[in-house]
């Protein structure tokens, strides 16, 4: 019985190893990739609301085609903005987010060309 669960508690603990382990940081394709799969889920949450909103109208135009025949009043909403078309999905080339890194590389490295050299420390 002692022998068993201390295999046990031996063979959890080496496994337990592999979880706490690094993974190794994301490349810059991957980061891009990343970046773009974001900005098209925010795209399409944006078509999404335009669907909605565009149904929303409809039914309510229903409603109050359906009310005026019926000799209801209706009284007109006011202050509501009209559904705005996200249109089609324009991601940015990477080519541009690339231009843009090595210039922002190259100013930390004049920075430091530029700085005196540090006096020897005394004993």
């Amino acid at each position: 019985m002692k022998r068993t669960a201390v295999f046990t508690f031996a063979s959890l603990l080496l496994s337990s190893a592999a979880v706490w382990a690094k993974l190794p940081p994301l490349s810059d394709e991957a980061k891009a990739k990343a970046a773009e799969t974001a900005a098209k889920t925010a795209h399409t949450g944006k078509v999404d609301n335009y669907k909605l909103c565009k149904s929303m109208d409809a039914v309510a135009g229903r409603y109050a085609a359906e009310a005026k025949k019926q000799g209801k009043a209706v009284k007109p909403t006011a202050g509501l903005a009209p559904c705005a078309d996200p249109g089609a999905f324009v991601y940015p080339p990477p080519a541009t987010v690339a231009a843009a890194a090595p210039a922002a590389a190259a100013a930390p490295a004049k920075a430091v060309a530029a700085a005196p050299a540090a006096a020897p420390a005394k004993k």
